[in-house]
């Protein structure tokens, strides 16, 4: 469990006291942006090794004793990855090096119209879902960390964008909005479907149900 702690804490400092902090705009400025990136991507990638592994060092699979919501944890699972493959494959102005796409007319388009961090908020979801049927302290450490690297990485972007793009990144967050739909619901944007097309929720379903048949050889348990 110390070591799952340690490799927990490693993974939320180096994310929340680093990336998007002034700090980061300090190593940039003395390391210049290449380096610092290959630097940062090093530590996150050692750090996410080391904290999948003490997890799977520690972890004892357990069933969930919420088995009358399982149908619940597959739709919010399903959600997350939506929100995870619409961010990984719709590149925006929050994405690493998507700042250009500031003055683009496409800018504000697609699963964007829904949140500026459709990747994040799908990580967070699937975190918490997680945390909720697996309620364990190792699974409570593990998960929760992504959780709050996700959570808190929505705002530290916006951060970062707003000191780097200024006028630009505000006119760009009147039109959009972290919390997923807020914009839509305030009337500063709008849902359109035809935007979002139908070819990556059918690959998520194909996706997800291989997620399901393999989660019991990979997990140690049934996903549903």
């Amino acid at each position: 469990m110390n070591n799952l702690m340690a490799a927990a804490a490693f993974f939320a400092g180096l994310h929340l006291l680093v990336s998007g902090t002034r700090l980061r705009d300090g190593l940039v400025r003395r390391l210049g942006a290449k380096t610092y990136m290959a630097l940062f991507s090093l530590a996150s990638a050692v750090g996410l090794t080391a904290l999948i592994v003490c997890y799977g060092q520690v972890r004892t699979p357990a069933a969930t004793v919420w088995q009358g919501g399982l149908g619940v944890a597959a739709a919010l699972n399903f959600l997350a990855l939506l929100l995870v493959v619409f961010g990984v494959t719709s590149r925006g102005p929050t994405a690493v090096g998507g700042g250009s796409k500031l003055g683009e007319a496409g800018a504000v388009s697609g699963i964007h119209r829904v949140s500026r961090h459709p990747m994040l908020w799908g990580f967070a979801l699937w975190a918490l879902t997680h945390m909720l049927f697996n309620p364990e302290p190792v699974s409570l450490v593990f998960f929760g960390t992504f959780l709050t690297v996700a959570f808190c990485g929505t705002f530290s972007i916006d951060a970062k964008r707003a000191r780097i793009h200024g006028e630009a990144w505000s006119r760009y967050l009147a039109q959009t909005s972290n919390w997923p739909f807020l914009a839509i619901i305030q009337g500063r944007n709008q849902l359109v479907l035809n935007e979002l097309g139908w070819a990556r929720p059918l690959g998520c379903l194909v996706l997800f149900a291989a997620l399901i048949a393999l989660h019991q050889r990979l997990f140690g348990l049934p996903a549903i």
